[in-house]
């Protein structure tokens, strides 16, 4: 049995295991804590070393839980990444102390500015009452020390986000964003963005190979073949949900047994999904508002800079 593969996060040097451990399952009802802290330090003791998570996920249960499980030694084994929603630079800050408090560490390697599914968050963000400020200043205090942005919604808002950063003199480390045997037919980041985040050697998050589930109820594909088709993209990572000790294993061996699939191999795995994936019907997050949880509880955003809302006639 091969290792667990380790790749180069964009431009920052870093190496983390190609498979990561996302942190929303970890704080399901289904997942107990003791059952989450026993994947996460079995994930690392096997070879993973890159964690997800984010300050929304669980109502902060899969921070805490992971923060649990990084004690003992574990924190300094790991790469760790946390999101925030907070659009102003009150609301970013405050949930960024709240993830480290979870977290239990004086710092966080990566954080993300989460959900950019509407094309007005980069604006709210890159403002100068923004959510970017609070992070580069975090990172001056030692509090994090990599900046990227996540989305599920549509790759063209993707691009446009990379476009205001630039506009502001200012390239993220990371972005995260679905990559699938099914993305490739509809509304396709991995057409779209990923060639862009190739270019500028940005490194790549990706998230949602299975859906959660939805694209293997399509019966086109195994979790087997979801995965290595991510892990065959140029992703640094690639993240995967594990909620058993079962579906960890099955992760790991999906990272252990990889190899570059051929031109041949691709074209039949696209081709099985292609009828199903035409529309968008098993990448829900694209097409329904079902996983957009900053637009079931808007307050997490904060507040529109005073001065923008002073502008607005009464």
């Amino acid at each position: 049995m091969f290792d667990v593969p380790y790749r180069t996060l964009g431009s920052t040097g870093e190496r983390v295991s190609a498979i990561g451990i996302g942190g929303w399952h970890l704080g399901i009802s289904k997942v107990d804590e003791k059952l989450a802290i026993r994947i996460v330090r079995s994930a690392i003791d096997g070879g993973i070393n890159f964690l997800d998570n984010s300050w929304d996920y669980n109502n902060g249960a899969s921070e805490r839980r992971m923060g649990k499980a990084l004690r003992a030694g574990y924190r300094q084994k790991v790469f760790l990444m946390t999101k925030i929603d907070g659009r102003s630079a009150a609301s970013a800050t405050r949930q960024l102390n709240e993830s480290l408090r979870r977290l239990q560490t004086d710092y966080i390697d990566l954080v993300q500015h989460h959900e950019i599914i509407r094309f007005e968050d980069p604006h709210r963000i890159f403002d100068l009452e923004g959510a970017q400020h609070a992070l580069e200043k975090a990172r001056e205090a030692g509090k994090l020390r990599y900046i990227g942005f996540t989305g599920h919604k549509d790759p063209r808002i993707h691009l446009h986000m990379l476009e205001v950063a630039r506009e502001r003199g200012f390239q993220m480390d990371t972005v995260q964003m679905p990559l699938n045997v099914m993305d490739a037919h509809y509304r396709s980041f991995e057409k779209l963005v990923l060639p862009e985040l190739v270019k500028d050697k940005i490194g790549v998050l990706g998230m949602k190979s299975m859906a959660n589930g939805l694209i293997l109820k399509s019966k086109t594909v195994t979790p087997i073949e979801c995965l290595h088709y991510a892990l065959n993209l140029p992703t640094s990572v690639v993240i995967a949900g594990v909620d058993s000790m079962r579906i960890l294993n099955q992760a790991l061996d999906a990272a252990r047994t990889f190899r570059p699939m051929s031109e041949a191999a691709l074209s039949a795995l696209l081709a099985k999904t292609a009828n199903a994936a035409a529309h968008g019907q098993w990448e829900l997050f694209k097409t329904t508002s079902i996983f957009d949880s900053t637009a079931t509880n808007p307050e997490w955003l904060g507040e529109e800079p005073k001065r923008l809302q002073e502008m607005v006639p009464g």
